[in-house]
C-alpha cells in the first residue's frame, strides 16, 4: 500500500490545466479565469460627487457663510458644459461629474436654496465629497487575475471594466461509473439482496460542485460484457470515475475486463480508512481512477482525490487537502498503519474554542454520519492515543457556491 500524500502526487503529476474557451461575462460565475482580466475602461472616468449638494471651489466657501449663484444643475449622467467661475455653485447630485473649475462638494444639509442663490452654511477643504478619476480602478489594471475562481464578486468587477467576455479555462469532463449486481438506481425495484445505489449519483453531483461536468453512464452489472459496453461511454473523457465494492473480486473484474481494454494500471490500494482499495491507471488514453464501493468511502474518496484533480485541470492554485486545527471533543484511541479520515460535527466551547467531536461508530457504510458532519478529523498512521483537549487536524467539506 501507498500513502495519501504518495497516491495523490502520483495523480496529480498526470494532470494539467485545460485550454482556455471564451465566455460571456454572465456564464463566467464558478469558472476559473485562463487569462488576467485587464479594466477597459477608467472608473469613474472623470472626478465626480459622492454626495447630493452643490459643486463649488473651495476658495469660495472658506470663509462662511458664504452666498453663492446657482448657475446650472448636473443629475447622474449629466454635465455642466460650462467653466465654473468665482462666486458660482452648481447643483449636483450623487454620480454627476463636476464641471470644470469645481473642486469641492458642500452637501445640501450644509447649505440653503433661496431662488437662484444659494448660501453655504458650513465651509468644506478641496475635494471633500469628491471621487477622483479612477478612485476605483483605471484602463489597464488587472482587476482578476488568472487562476482565480470567479465570485459574485469579481463577475461585477468584470462587467464594470467593460469586459463582455473572458477567457476560462474548459470544465473537465468526467465519465462515471458505477459497478454491481447488488445496487439499483432510486425508484426501481429492489431485490431481496440488493441495496439503491447513491454512489454514482452522488458522485456526479460532486463533479459538477467542483465545476465540472458529470456523464453518468449508468451500473455495470457484474460481467466482462457490461463493463466493457458501458465503459466505452468513457471515451473522450478527461477523467473515467469507478465506483464498485470494496472486495477484491470486484476489483478484480475491472482490472481483468479494462485490463484487456487496455487499462495501464499505476497503483491500487492507499494506505487510508476510509477507501484502502483505491487505483488509478489510463485507459487508451483517458486518466481512470477506481473508488470503492461503500458510501462513505467512495465520497470521502472523491472529496481527495477527485476534487483536486477537477481543480488541476481547471487551473485553479490552492492546495489540495488544506486542513485546520481543532481541540478534541472527547477521548480518541490510538491510531493503526493507515491514515485515518475521522467524520465528526463541530462545536464551539465557552472559550470561543472550535472543538471537533468525531462519530462513536466509523463504518464506512454509514452514510447519515457523513451526511450530518462537518469536516474530517485526519490521523496520521501510527497515531497515538489523544484525550479530550489536545490539538487535531481537520478537513473540512467545502461550502458555499460549490458546496460538497
Amino acid at each position: 500500500m501507498i500513502s495519501v500524500d504518495e497516491a495523490l502526487t502520483r495523480i496529480l503529476s498526470v494532470f494539467a490545466p485545460l485550454p482556455p474557451e471564451t465566455v460571456a461575462v454572465n456564464e463566467s460565475l464558478g469558472r476559473v479565469l485562463a487569462a488576467d482580466v485587464t479594466a477597459r475602461v477608467t472608473q469613474p472616468p472623470a472626478a465626480v460627487s459622492a454626495m447630493d449638494g452643490y459643486a463649488v471651489r473651495a476658495e469660495d466657501v472658506a470663509a462662511v457663510p458664504a452666498r453663492l449663484a446657482v448657475v446650472g444643475e448636473v443629475p447622474a449622467g449629466g454635465r455642466y458644459a460650462q467653466a465654473l467661475r468665482p462666486g458660482e455653485a452648481v447643483r449636483i447630485f450623487t454620480g454627476a461629474p463636476l464641471p470644470d473649475g469645481g473642486d469641492t462638494i458642500v452637501i445640501q444639509e450644509d447649505t440653503e436654496r433661496t431662488g437662484e442663490t444659494v448660501a453655504v452654511k458650513e465651509s468644506a477643504a478641496r475635494g471633500t465629497y469628491v471621487r477622483p478619476a479612477g478612485l476605483d480602478f483605471r484602463s489597464g489594471d488587472v482587476g482578476v487575475a488568472a487562476g482565480e475562481l470567479v465570485s459574485v464578486r469579481d463577475l461585477g468587477l468584470i462587467a464594470a471594466m467593460n469586459r463582455p467576455w473572458v477567457s476560462v479555462h474548459r470544465r473537465p469532463r468526467v465519465a462515471v461509473l458505477a459497478t454491481g449486481d447488488e445496487v439499483v438506481m432510486p425508484g426501481d425495484p429492489v431485490g431481496p439482496s440488493q441495496i439503491v445505489s447513491s454512489n454514482g449519483l452522488a458522485l456526479c453531483a460532486l463533479v459538477q460542485a467542483c465545476g465540472g461536468e458529470a456523464v453518468n453512464l449508468g451500473i455495470a452489472a457484474d460481467s466482462a460484457e457490461s463493463l466493457r459496453r458501458l465503459a466505452a461511454g468513457a471515451a473522450g473523457a478527461d477523467l473515467l470515475v469507478t465506483t464498485g465494492g470494496a472486495s477484491v473480486g470486484e476489483h478484480d473484474l475491472i482490472r481483468s475486463v479494462l485490463g484487456e481494454e487496455g487499462l495501464d494500471l499505476d497503483f491500487w490500494k492507499i494506505a487510508m480508512r476510509p477507501g484502502k482499495p483505491l487505483m488509478f491507471g489510463n485507459l487508451r488514453g483517458t486518466a481512470m481512477l477506481g473508488l470503492p464501493g461503500n458510501p462513505v468511502s467512495s465520497l470521502v474518496c472523491g472529496l481527495l482525490f477527485v476534487r483536486p484533480i477537477l481543480e488541476r485541470l481547471q487551473g485553479l492554485q490552492r492546495p489540495a487537502h488544506p486542513t485546520e486545527p481543532a481541540v478534541l471533543a472527547e477521548d480518541l484511541g490510538a491510531n493503526d498503519r493507515r491514515q485515518d479520515y475521522l467524520r465528526a460535527t463541530l462545536e464551539r466551547d465557552e472559550n470561543g474554542r472550535l472543538l471537533a467531536r468525531p462519530f462513536p461508530k466509523q463504518d464506512s457504510s454509514m452514510l447519515a454520519t457523513l451526511a450530518r458532519a462537518d469536516a474530517l478529523v485526519v490521523r496520521a498512521p501510527h497515531a497515538a492515543a489523544l484525550a479530550a483537549g489536545e490539538r487535531v487536524e481537520l478537513l473540512r467539506f467545502p461550502s458555499g457556491l460549490r458546496s460538497i
